[in-house]
């Protein structure tokens, strides 16, 4: 498929942007901690089996922090090699043991149901630690591979607070395929969410990021608020992207190759700076209201500790 050229200051280029599913390297690496200590947040702990991310997202806010904070390279660095940290169900289990306090989000800075989950199993083996040390818990997902676990997270869901986050930005299968290569179609996300749902186990739906110019329309906004109202998510949630100054350079060669007629518009709407204008913003939220308001989507307090949206997440939940 392609890979993507290092460049000085970590910047990236796209050599074979339709290429980019041909191979991700697996690195076994063993770590000293699970828990991440999380301040500022709506949780006070993170959680991430793996470093990097097979699903190969575009936008994925976690490919600076790897460049900012470990000097990796924000494309193949990030979604071609990945660490698998084998050890970190013992280590957590071992954490949990002096009882650590408030809540956990799993799944801040890489999927934890990414395809190899299902070899190394490291996320199912978190979750039992949780079952015999519970602490309210959240999880973000794009993987459908998550209905696996329905056993272990109905354990879960007996003993403390707990929500299944899917991350499904649109429902068009061909800008999926475009801007999330690695992941599961829309489609499939959803029916693991009904699954869930059906199982008793609290799940929604993160409409984010919006991408301007490509997934903002309220056309596209209310097929995913209604798919998502379908599948029986239990809210609705959204978020423009944020654009690090890390990723600036990979996004743009990004849309110039996949959607070249947006270039302008972003380098319009953002500037120099890694969030989109405030009218922009103020806009999209008007448009989001009223698609929730369609489908009956009601802000409520979450069951679980609700995870900040991924754009907004603070560099040390990153690595």
């Amino acid at each position: 498929m392609g890979w993507v050229r290092r460049t000085p200051e970590n910047r990236c280029s796209i050599v074979s942007w339709g290429a980019r599913m041909s191979s991700v390297v697996y690195r076994e690496v063993e770590v000293k901690s699970a828990l991440n200590a999380v301040k500022g947040m709506p949780f006070d702990w993170s959680l991430n089996p793996w470093s990097g991310c097979a699903h190969k997202c575009t936008y994925c806010f976690a490919r600076a922090y790897h460049a900012r904070y470990r000097e990796k390279n924000v494309g193949t660095d990030f979604d071609s090699n990945v660490e698998v940290r084998v050890n970190i169900a013992d280590v957590l289990r071992k954490e949990l043991r002096r009882r650590r306090e408030g809540s956990l989000a799993i799944g801040t800075a890489t999927d934890p149901y990414q395809p190899i989950e299902g070899k190394y199993r490291l996320t199912r083996r978190c979750l039992e630690a949780l079952v015999e040390y519970p602490m309210p818990t959240s999880i973000v997902t794009k993987g459908p591979l998550v209905v696996r676990d329905i056993d272990v997270l109905k354990k879960l869901d007996e003993k403390t607070e707990l929500t299944v986050y899917f991350s499904v930005p649109c429902v068009d299968e061909e800008v999926v395929r475009k801007t999330d290569p690695g992941t599961a179609p829309p489609r499939q996300r959803l029916r693991a969410l009904r699954m869930l749902r059906e199982a008793g186990i609290d799940a929604a739906v993160l409409c984010m990021p919006v991408l301007p110019g490509i997934t903002d329309s309220e056309e596209s906004l209310d097929a995913a608020a209604r798919a998502a109202s379908e599948a029986g998510a239990t809210a609705f949630r959204h978020r423009p992207l944020k654009i690090d100054p890390e990723i600036k350079q990979y996004y743009y060669d990004f849309l110039a190759t996949e959607f070249p007629a947006m270039v302008s518009r972003y380098a319009a709407l953002y500037g120099s700076g890694a969030h989109p204008a405030k009218d922009y913003e103020r806009q999209l939220e008007e448009r989001v209201r009223r698609v929730r308001a369609r489908y009956e989507f009601r802000e409520r307090p979450s069951r679980a500790p609700r995870p900040r949206e991924p754009e907004t997440i603070q560099l040390q939940l990153a690595i």
